[in-house]
């Protein structure tokens, strides 16, 4: 079997094994996060930060969703980075923004936090600051217990198919899962351009 055929099967593995009841309960929660005027912060590095800025401008456009991202501002982040160090760069951002328990974070990350290998210990940070204030978590990670996942309120955790691919997968993924929520019914309020011009297009 080719590297493909291979690459496109696990896809389709993955794809059944999705627990679509957790995402329904994500889809659930944004929806009364919207209804009460709350703000969705999101958050993730590498692959998964550019994933959660395509995101903030599906959830602020189609479901008017008041969405941000700290990775969308380079100046702060790096100056973050420089003067206070990685490690808190997502928990003091969340505290300029007065993150309160109206709003809720969402977290796009393959492993979700693992604080005894110190990986992604930003996001481990950010969360017990979202959860002392009294946020929502939720969120689409690779992995099963990682910190995300067991602090979460709805999380997705995209299954392992192949251990060689989890982060390719993961990340694949958390784009999915996303535009489903994005698309549902109980989140969109404004119709995608293509679907709106009609087949004519």
């Amino acid at each position: 079997m080719s590297h493909t055929t291979q690459y496109f099967a696990e896809v389709m593995q993955i794809a059944e094994q999705v627990d679509y009841d957790m995402v329904t309960k994500i889809a659930e929660g944004l929806a009364m996060l919207r209804d009460q005027g709350g703000r969705l912060f999101l958050l993730g590095v590498g692959g998964s930060a550019a994933n959660c800025s395509h995101a903030v401008n599906d959830f602020r456009k189609l479901c008017r969703i008041e969405a941000y991202s700290p990775v969308d501002n380079v100046s702060e982040l790096t100056a973050r980075t420089n003067d206070e160090g990685w490690n808190t760069v997502f928990a003091e951002w969340l505290k300029t923004s007065r993150a309160n328990n109206q709003d809720a974070l969402f977290v796009m990350s393959v492993g979700g936090g693992d604080a005894e290998r110190q990986v992604s210990v930003n996001l481990i940070h950010a969360i017990d600051e979202g959860k002392k204030r009294g946020l929502k978590l939720y969120g689409v990670v690779g992995r099963q217990g990682g910190y995300t996942q067991k602090m979460g309120d709805a999380v997705v955790v995209i299954p392992t198919v192949n251990p060689n691919h989890v982060t390719p997968h993961t990340e694949a993924f958390q784009a999915v899962v996303w535009h489903c929520l994005v698309s549902h019914p109980k989140l969109q309020m404004l119709g995608t351009k293509w679907e709106t011009v009609g087949a004519s297009g």
